[in-house]
């Protein structure tokens, strides 16, 4: 039986290809992709231009992400962003997938791992931006310190398998066992997360008073599950605003937040509910976009 949208594989089981290109982005002026300056909690904005794909459509199989109407991309003037993967690899036919970290120099992609592009921006720009958003500056108080790494990597881990990859495998899945058998582990692993957030030394965010990559991970999905993956990813079996309130507290606090902690609303700009739903709704071949919940998001 093969998926109707194309996505899962003859077994009705979604499985997330690993990303094609895994490059790096060093601070050593000598290495492939030195870090130079060229929106976020890092401070990067002058440094590292944010393009938005804000539509997408489907070709064979694949989900093109892509500009709406008439808007193109300012390097090129590119459409599609497939075409970018084209000019860095000709002839590639592998999936396009956001984030895409190019570099402008080289015109190549570097990377197109979310989980790794992230580390490179806590420290490979530290020298182009402020000292008091550097890495090094923040002791204890950073993205990633050391004294928290093990745990951190540890939620990660099972978070990424059973939440972020999760609603994917449960959304994309063909078939009613590949189905269940993804949607109830995104449920258990939330139940568990907000057993962490009930314990001591985990509020107001995951690892205490301070925003780690932990809470950077866990937000993307967290911010699209009520208005896209349970209306249209088949996630259903409950809402992050109604049958957990200590996520609920957790994700409106970095959404409405915009303070020093998220460098000015870092989270609330960089989240786009209707493109949410626009996207997921065209990813599964869904006609009718779901209106509702309203708010996109409860106020604090």
């Amino acid at each position: 039986m093969t998926s109707s949208n194309g996505l899962a594989d003859k077994d009705g089981h979604f499985r997330r290809k690993d990303s094609s290109f895994r490059n790096q982005v060093s601070a050593d002026a000598l290495s492939e992709f030195p870090a130079e300056s060229g929106r976020s909690l890092k401070g990067l904005e002058d440094v590292v231009q944010l393009i938005v794909f804000d539509d997408s459509e489907k070709s064979d199989g694949k989900m093109l992400w892509c500009f709406k109407g008439e808007k193109r991309d300012p390097l090129y003037g590119f459409k599609y962003l497939k075409e970018l993967y084209e000019k860095s690899e000709p002839g590639y036919d592998g999936r396009y997938l956001v984030p895409t970290l190019w570099d402008k120099k080289t015109e190549q992609i570097v990377s197109n791992e979310s989980s790794e592009i992230i580390r490179m921006f806590y420290t490979e720009f530290d020298n182009l931006i402020s000292e008091h958003l550097r890495e090094s500056a923040k002791g204890k108080g950073g993205l990633y310190p050391p004294e928290l790494r093990a745990e951190i990597n540890a939620m990660n881990e099972w978070v990424y398998d059973t939440i972020n990859n999760g609603v994917y495998k449960a959304g994309f899945a063909s078939t009613q066992e590949a189905y269940e058998s993804s949607v109830y582990p995104i449920f258990e692993s939330l139940d568990r997360i907000e057993e962490h957030l009930s314990q001591p030394g985990h509020q107001p965010f995951l690892f205490g008073e301070n925003i780690t990559e932990a809470d950077i991970r866990l937000y993307p999905t967290l911010i699209r599950f009520d208005v896209a993956y349970y209306n249209v990813m088949g996630c259903n079996l409950k809402m992050i605003r109604y049958d957990y309130p200590k996520i609920h507290e957790w994700l409106r606090r970095l959404y409405w937040d915009e303070g020093e902690k998220t460098n000015g609303g870092a989270f609330k700009k960089t989240s786009y509910f209707e493109t949410y739903k626009v996207g997921y709704a065209a990813a599964r071949g869904v006609k009718i976009i779901p209106v509702g919940p309203k708010p996109d998001i409860l106020p604090l």
